[in-house]
């Protein structure tokens, strides 16, 4: 099989549909939230939205967090020139929060789940452990490997989940449930074990 599979003007890693992973945040804590060397990858009209909603989910981050969206903005620019979330003291995403046993939430996505803000969270974030690259024409999607999600993968192993499935929500959000039904085709027809 080959690594790479186009449908229409998407590149995908073989291993979106070959590797396992269901989130496990009981044994990982999300800690993808904390750990990196830059912000969440952003979409420019993710920017605006930050922008637009932030009054509606600020009461749900630490105040840390607040303070770093004060000082930096809701979306600054990494060393790769790329649009990204903040972060609080290079550690941290800005808009992570922590419930009473440390675990790292994504504070968007909790006002979201409130009925706070319409906005869930990055796509990048929901799309974890894929990774979207933009060229010209065509849009890339790449499974990212990190030793942070060993415990999903196990998961996933365990409950026979490939990657492209957990993700189905935020697949058929970002590209359309079409392109979904493509994905679930060529797995059906040749790769499924």
């Amino acid at each position: 099989m080959e690594p790479i599979i186009q449908i229409d003007d998407k590149l995908i890693s073989a291993d979106v549909w070959q590797e396992h992973f269901a989130c496990d945040i009981s044994q990982c804590a999300g800690i993808c939230c904390v750990y990196g060397d830059s912000g969440a990858p952003l979409e420019p009209a993710e920017a605006e939205m930050l922008e637009k909603e932030y009054p509606n989910f600020v009461a749900c981050m630490k105040p840390e967090g607040v303070r770093a969206v004060e000082e930096q903005g809701v979306a600054v620019v990494d060393f790769d020139n790329e649009l990204c979330t903040p972060l609080i003291a290079n550690k941290e995403c800005a808009y992570s929060c922590f419930d009473k046993d440390n675990v790292c939430y994504c504070a968007i996505e909790r006002a979201w789940s409130e009925g706070k803000t319409a906005f869930r969270k990055p796509v990048s974030c929901w799309l974890y452990p894929i990774r979207i690259k933009q060229f010209r024409e065509i849009t890339g999607l790449n499974y990212d490997r990190q030793h942070l999600c060993d415990a999903a993968r196990a998961k996933g192993e365990k409950e026979n989940m490939p990657v492209f499935r957990f993700l189905r929500e935020p697949l058929i959000y970002r590209f359309g449930k079409a392109f979904y039904e493509e994905m679930e085709k060529i797995y059906s027809t040749n790769l499924k074990p």
